[in-house]
């Protein structure tokens, strides 16, 4: 039985609308958005309708181009480091996001963990259906929008993740999917070691130790989110992604040459554009919590898009949902007082259990912002 036969698309208009019932119908059949687009279907389900999401901003400028920054030689070179560091300084305080070439990890393996993405969603329904769930403490979740059932309105995208992590207390490589496994422990290797390099750079552009974010845990933990967004027939109506910040301290960003990333800069919605063999480097919030506003967690939101499925995939250096008891708040040597504390200190946990309760509805930070700032 297809997505078709035991899903009926109700349209918003219809008298007597109701979505609880249109959501829950599309969620039991656990076959996700794919499972539309692989029925043939030509109309969008109402639950998926976006009412002007398009109209809130100038929509993807051509005239500004995200940061591009060459690693190559910075572990070796201090001209090039020195530079390097000035410019990563430059767009984690204007933009929030930049893109990284020769970071060390192989071309052949961002194309195998791309590859490895497309392969477990072009898997049998049966053998996906194993694995949905809305149960984000399950080693591995696989669904459709995690806020599915509390948003406004539903996203064109299907998601395999893991919130409790890659590190630092790795799965069993046996509940990983076979169709991907060694892929995601070898490319989950790889970025981790990206990050250590990453943290170091942040470090140095806020004219602390180098080791200062790895120091206090910024790169301990490690989760990863591989989405999956069908060809949309209707894409005008819709959005891959609702306009969001990453809970994260850092998010690497793999994504396909398909396109439909994009960034709110300057009241503008900037795309980011694929690049060959680059990563996007992604600002997240608890970054700039600990750095007192210096560095921006950046909005950012997918558009629909009638090519596909384009796939992409987030490496989210936090430990998420893991239990912790340890505090995070503005970095005493980022602080004065003409520079006094903007934020109450939080543990990961608790930030991450927070915004995950309110969905994709822009940004977490006003909560744990101290009042008088």
């Amino acid at each position: 039985m297809g997505v078709s036969d035991n899903y009926k698309v109700l349209p918003t208009t219809k008298v007597g609308y109701d979505r609880a019932s249109e959501l829950k119908a599309f969620d039991d059949t656990k076959d996700g958005v794919k499972g539309l687009a692989d029925a043939g279907v030509t109309k969008i389900p109402g639950i998926f309708h976006h009412p002007n999401s398009h109209d809130q901003y100038d929509s993807g400028s051509t005239q500004l181009t995200v940061p591009l920054i060459d690693l190559g030689g910075v572990g070796e070179d201090p001209a090039i480091r020195k530079v390097v560091v000035e410019r990563i300084r430059e767009a984690s305080e204007t933009w929030g996001f930049f893109q990284v070439v020769n970071h060390g990890i192989a071309l052949s393996v961002l194309e195998e963990m791309k590859s490895g993405v497309h392969r477990f969603y072009e898997q049998d329904s049966e053998v996906k259906r194993e694995l949905y769930t809305r149960d984000p403490s399950r080693r591995l979740v696989y669904n459709t929008n995690f806020d599915l059932f509390i948003s406004s309105a539903a996203d064109w995208r299907d998601t395999f993740y893991c919130f409790m992590g890659m590190a630092p207390n790795p799965p069993k490589p046996e509940g990983l999917p076979s169709v991907c496994r060694h892929i995601l422990l070898e490319y989950s290797k790889q970025v981790r070691k990206l990050g250590n390099v990453l943290f170091e750079l942040l470090s140095e552009a806020l004219q602390l130790d180098p080791s200062h974010l790895n120091d206090i845990g910024c790169n301990e933990g490690l989760s990863f989110a591989c989405h999956c967004y069908p060809a949309c027939p209707e894409p005008e109506l819709t959005l891959g992604a609702t306009k969001h910040t990453d809970n994260s301290f850092v998010t690497v960003i793999l994504q396909d040459h398909i396109g439909g990333l994009q960034l709110l800069h300057e009241n503008k919605w900037v795309d980011v554009s694929p690049v060959p063999g680059a990563l996007g480097v992604n600002i997240g919030d608890l970054l700039q919590i600990i750095t007192n506003d210096k560095f921006k967690s950046v909005e950012h939101r997918v558009v629909a898009n009638r090519v596909g499925p384009r796939v992409s995939v987030a490496s989210i250096f936090s430990t998420g949902l893991q239990p912790s008891s340890k505090l995070y708040g503005p970095i005493k040597d980022l602080v004065s007082e003409d520079n006094p504390p903007k934020y109450r200190e939080t543990t990961v946990h608790d930030y991450v259990t927070y915004s995950l309760a309110r969905g994709f509805h822009g940004s977490s930070l006003p909560h744990f912002r101290i009042t008088n700032f």
